[in-house]
């Protein structure tokens, strides 16, 4: 996507820089398919992800070593290189004695984040609005296509990623090391957060309260600026949908118990 958010949270195989392209929206691949299946460890946790980014891995979902080894058609080895991967980015959590699970952040968890991040970017806000240049309304305008491309693409993981980043970037530009230290931490894991919970229609909400957001700092109308921040982050957090959606679906999940 090209912006400067890419190396700021680089980790491992790089799940939330994975790039829309042919494999983007199928499932995982099983033995009975004509494409070959991912045979490294980096291979695999990106296409892990890309069922934990499309709801085909649920939250709170078993993931056997020895399932995925059949799936893949790789040593289990491999399998768990993957998931230590996946482990690092907490998209799964690996349990001692029991194995691992994809990631599932709980409803208090992301109400404690949200409330953190209002009390922090409400003071950002001000300081933004009263520092920011032409130049970074620029990339805060690139920012915002680099957005909608991924939305149009349909690719949740890194819509999600971008969707995070913009506040990263508001914190990057007002200058405040620390502020942005606590900020890629919250929003990391407000990233994945919301690939597993928001809809494509709430991200498109998300993006058009960017937009919105924009306008008013550019104005110079701190207040409507705050208000904006407060109402966007609150609106994120009231939309998130917790309980799965119902109805049988074709998945990796299905794969792994049979």
């Amino acid at each position: 996507m090209g912006t400067e958010m890419d190396a700021a949270r680089a980790s491992g195989y790089n799940w939330q820089r994975r790039q829309p392209g042919p494999t983007t929206n199928r499932h995982a691949i099983s033995m009975t398919d004509s494409v070959p299946a991912p045979d490294s460890s980096e291979a695999i946790a990106r296409d892990i992800a890309a069922n934990i980014a499309e709801q085909r891995l649920p939250p709170g979902a078993k993931l056997p070593e020895e399932a995925l080894a059949r799936v893949y058609q790789v040593s289990r080895t491999k399998i768990r290189s993957a998931l230590v991967m996946l482990a690092k980015d907490k998209l799964v959590d690996l349990v001692p004695d029991k194995g691992a699970f994809v990631s599932k952040p709980t409803e208090e968890e992301t109400r404690n984040i949200f409330f953190v991040r209002r009390t922090l970017e409400v003071a950002m806000v001000r300081e933004f609005v009263a520092r920011a240049t032409p130049a970074d309304y620029a990339r805060l305008e690139a920012h915002l296509q680099a957005e909608q491309q991924a939305i149009s693409d349909n690719n949740m993981q890194v819509r999600s990623t971008l969707l995070s980043d913009f506040h990263i970037l508001l914190a990057r530009i007002v200058g405040n090391d620390v502020l942005t230290d606590i900020l890629e931490k919250l929003a990391g894991r407000s990233a994945l957060i919301t690939m597993l919970y928001q809809s494509t229609r709430d991200a498109t909400c998300s993006t058009e309260e960017h937009r919105e957001f924009i306008v008013a700092a550019r104005t110079g109308d701190v207040e409507r600026a705050v208000e904006l921040m407060e109402h966007h982050l609150l609106h994120v957090e009231k939309a998130l949908m917790f309980e799965p959606p119902a109805g049988p679906r074709k998945d990796l999940l299905r794969e792994l118990l049979l």
